[in-house]
């Protein structure tokens, strides 16, 4: 039986985003000269992930005379959020908490960077706080004015 197609990158994947992430446009042929420092893939295998990559909408190409340049479609940021996200919903049952409390447990967090994510979650809104445009609620057992209603 087949595999459900995955929407996260596997591994030969993500190599070759890296390579189009820090070079920019390229060809199967640069990409495969790329990944070859790594590892020894022949160009169909490069030509068949990179397909994949179009298929999932990471990548897109333009042909310029016989040669498609490929070019990413997504940014690395975007992409590592959405792998986080992944995780997070696959591990943790979208669990902040949890998934930073397994980063914390694991002790190989330096103290510059438990003071960076103090700092950040210092400076997270903080959902209890009504945003600006928000219904706002009401008391128990109280109507909401007409003015509420119309907002």
């Amino acid at each position: 039986m087949p595999r459900k197609p995955s929407n996260t990158l596997t591994e030969a994947e993500l190599r070759l985003m890296n390579v189009l992430w820090d070079r920019g446009e390229s060809a199967v042929s640069d990409l495969v000269t790329a990944v070859s420092e790594e590892a020894a893939l022949a160009y169909t295998s490069v030509l068949t992930t990179i397909r994949i990559l179009e298929k999932k909408g990471y990548v897109h190409h333009r042909q310029e005379a016989r040669a498609f340049l490929y070019s990413p479609s997504v940014g690395r940021d975007e992409a590592s959020r959405s792998e986080v996200r992944h995780v997070l919903s696959r591990f943790f049952s979208n669990s902040r908490e949890g998934l930073l409390l397994s980063l914390l447990g694991d002790g190989d967090i330096t103290a510059e960077e438990l003071q960076r994510l103090k700092a950040a979650i210092a400076a997270a809104p903080d959902d209890t706080t009504p945003r600006a445009g928000a219904p706002q609620p009401t008391a128990p057992g109280r109507a909401p004015t007409a003015k509420e209603v119309r907002k």
